[in-house]
């Protein structure tokens, strides 16, 4: 009997967030809240009261804040994380009984009973509250049970006295919590800084950024590129791998498994006598060369994400010196890389089943350790969904205990479950599919999985609308409005997004004709592109990523609300800041030939817009303005003039 703690009588279940059970942690930015929710309930009538216990992790203290009922004995709090690290939350619940003592008091008085005896009660449970009261109300409660005793006769005061608000708030300050239930888990908080969650980033070919048509381009190069990419407002500017390239079984342009002796091969095939992982491709530069791409990129306040791809060509060095990290045909040969019926004869998947899978660990973990030591706080990691999960959330663990500010993107296009998995272990951000939403009733359910569901807790979409993997049928053969919608609905429906830049910048949209991506792909080739050319593209990328920054209501995902149009060619939607100071109103044609238009109707209350007058609509790419009222209004996109609206809410 001693083992069961009778005198607990209040319940606290189906906490949320709480992610698997409180094995894996909310993932969270400096700065955002924390809403925490529980069922909270107790046996019989008696009032009771709610704390969300929350702190950062190491602090002995638990910071309180009161829960507040909702309804149906649901409670919520809130609490904001203003540090990187991990925080830690937990709730407490307990009988008020000095508050249900005021409420049965209340209602005898009101019904004109006798409340002498109940006025004696409420004094002993000052005299109690009094032995764990701080000197100052202390003080206070031995003058108001003197005030009790001498009001024996003047009931109405004594009720006064006991039932007001600053009666209530000592007694609470000082109740006996004794016997208060804690909720048996201590969940956790992830916070990360806050480009985790607000993020651009621009992908390009180091190799293709030379200035003169046929030469390899260089880090020095790319230098001179950065400034054109910062002006179009990227944070983040991201390489395929930049390692020496296999010369072994090297792949020809289109993938062709038989390369001219002056193709440059695919940069994922990694690895040839002139080293591996930890080596720059010598056609690039040299380690001084990446060092000052670095340094110009932070004065320009980008930073360069690296490809983390854990795979090899034929030439690597870990093939002679681990052969056991490989898989091995009965025929003597090392077993490359299948997705049946594509074969990658350049690349060799690691096998992380070999007897020395703690080693292959550990050296694994040292390339990251490498880059990092080089500058480098972004990683863009290649098909991690091939590789064991257990591997990333020792790796990426061990890596953010010393450096909590790396941000690793998961390029996993792969089935929910996986993906799920891969955030809930420490990836920061992953690819999504977006790039393959084309319906208005496609972006709607795909927006409330990603929103209105457990996965908003642990899984930050990065919306791409192309990768040099990638040619969507959205973009295929489109004209310029096309690569506008896109654009912006990548920029705004997400609040991180990328393109793969000079391809996107021009448009280019013609298909290989067997599969969805480029002809004549850049993985396989050296482009070259006319980087100062002032497209209406280039201007309009500008723009769009200046809105964002100046806009707090377009710097999360998460607040996003749909508005109902009577066009299924229509996608309109809301964005506000937590303080519904910042509304943005987003209106696109998903048709990209001809003129659409709707009446639609506004999520007023969602975006805290008044419906009892009207408000200015500017639109933000267009300077015009636009006058609405109530919620209905009128949408009306010539593609061929604009296919898009990004509004802001003036009222």
């Amino acid at each position: 009997m001693k083992q069961i703690k009778g005198r607990k009588r209040v319940i606290i279940e189906n906490v949320y967030p709480e992610i698997d059970c409180g094995k894996y942690p909310v993932k969270r930015v400096v700065d955002e809240n924390v809403k925490v929710s529980a069922d909270i309930f107790a046996d019989g009538h008696n009032v009771i009261k709610a704390v969300l216990l929350h702190r950062k992790k190491g602090n002995g203290k638990w910071n309180e804040t009161p829960m507040k009922h909702l309804s149906n004995d649901k409670w919520e709090a809130v609490f904001k994380v203003t540090r990187t690290g991990w925080y830690e939350y937990t709730i407490r619940g307990w009988v008020d009984h000095f508050e249900s003592w005021q409420k049965g008091l209340k209602l005898k008085f009101e019904a004109n009973q006798q409340i002498d005896i109940e006025l004696q009660i409420g004094a002993r449970m000052m005299m109690k509250a009094r032995e764990q009261a701080s000197s100052k109300h202390r003080n206070k409660i031995d003058k108001w049970i003197g005030f009790i005793n001498e009001m024996k006769h003047n009931p109405a005061a004594a009720a006064a006295l006991v039932l007001s608000e600053e009666v209530s708030d000592v007694m609470y300050r000082c109740a006996d919590r004794k016997d208060a239930a804690v909720y048996e888990k201590i969940l956790r908080v992830e916070v990360e800084r806050k480009r985790a969650l607000f993020s651009s980033w621009y992908e390009l070919f180091p190799r293709s950024t030379s200035p003169v048509p046929g030469r390899h381009g260089t880090f020095k190069d790319v230098e001179e590129v950065i400034p054109l990419v910062a002006e179009m407002g990227f944070d983040i500017l991201y390489f395929p791998p930049v390692h020496p390239i296999g010369k072994s079984f090297r792949k020809g342009k289109d993938n062709s498994p038989d390369a001219k002796p002056d193709e440059p091969g695919s940069p994922w095939a990694i690895g040839s006598s002139e080293g591996g992982h930890k080596a720059i491709h010598p056609e690039l530069g040299t380690l001084e060369d990446f060092h000052n791409v670095v340094k110009k990129a932070a004065g320009h306040n980008i930073e360069i994400a690296l490809d983390l791809a854990y795979q090899c060509s034929q030439d690597h060095p870990y093939v002679k010196e681990h052969p056991e990290w490989f898989t091995w045909r009965p025929d003597g040969t090392v077993q490359y890389a299948e997705n049946p019926p594509k074969k990658y004869q350049d690349v060799l998947a690691m096998n992380f089943e070999n007897d020395d899978w703690q080693n292959m660990w550990k050296e694994l973990k040292s390339i990251v350790d490498y880059w990092i030591e080089q500058g480098v706080t972004v990683f863009r990691v290649d098909n991690p969904h091939t590789k064991p999960f257990r591997f990333w959330e020792w790796m990426i663990g061990e890596i953010k205990k010393e450096h909590p500010d790396v941000i690793f993107l998961a390029e996993a296009f792969t089935r929910n479950k996986v993906m799920d998995r891969l955030g809930k272990i420490g990836f920061t951000q992953s690819y999504t599919y977006f790039t393959w939403r084309n319906s208005r009733d496609d972006f709607i359910q795909y927006l409330h999985e990603l929103t209105r569901s457990e996965r908003r807790e642990y899984f930050r979409p990065n919306f791409w609308p192309n990768t040099p993997d990638i040619l969507p049928v959205s973009l295929q053969y489109k004209s310029e409005a096309a690569f506008i919608s896109r654009l912006v609905m990548a920029a705004t429906l997400s609040s991180n997004f990328g393109i793969y830049g000079p391809v996107f910048e021009f448009c280019l949209n013609v298909p290989h004709p067997l599969r969805e991506e480029y002809i004549d792909n850049e993985k396989y080739e050296i482009k070259h592109y006319d980087w100062k050319s002032m497209t209406r593209m280039r201007k309009l990328i500008a723009l769009v990523n200046r809105i964002r920054k100046e806009n707090p209501a377009l710097r999360t995902t998460w607040n996003i609300c749909f508005a109902e149009t009577q066009n299924d060619h229509l996608l309109c939607y809301g964005k506000t800041d937590d303080e519904k100071q910042n509304r943005i109103f987003i209106a696109v044609n998903l048709d990209t030939t001809f003129t659409q238009g709707s009446w639609i109707k506004v999520p007023l209350q969602e975006m805290g817009i008044s419906p009892y007058r009207s408000y200015n609509m500017l639109d933000l790419l267009t300077g015009n303005s636009y006058s609405w009222n109530g919620e209905w209004n009128y949408v009306e996109l010539n593609p061929n003039i604009f296919p898009v609206h990004i509004l802001k809410v003036e009222q």
